[in-house]
């Protein structure tokens, strides 16, 4: 029970802690994937996450095309709606991150 019950106070506490950013973010998780969507054309959004990078609170979503394996990670600022970063992510570089 002892597990149980330390596992639901964890989700818990994520879930505090997601919902503290999202009030802090002045961009919503609509407004972030439009603009997220308009860097990739056609594009599936198959994550889609509120996290500080590098000291700054940012959506981030990574998105696939449909006719290859490769993912394009976009990073859009979730107070200003700047597109931060996009990256392309390939099979191979994403392995190698997991590592």
């Amino acid at each position: 029970m002892t597990g149980v019950l330390a596992a639901a106070v964890g989700v818990i506490g994520l879930t505090g802690c997601a919902s503290d950013k999202q009030g802090q973010a002045t961009i919503t998780k609509e407004q972030a994937t439009q603009i997220a969507r308009a860097k990739v054309p056609g594009g599936t959004i198959k994550e889609a996450e509120l996290e500080k990078e590098k000291g700054k609170l940012i959506w981030s979503f990574d998105i696939a095309t449909d006719g290859t394996k490769n993912i394009t990670e976009v990073n859009v600022d979730a107070i200003t709606g700047d597109v931060i970063a996009v990256d392309v992510e390939t099979p191979e570089k994403e392995a190698k991150e997991k590592d």
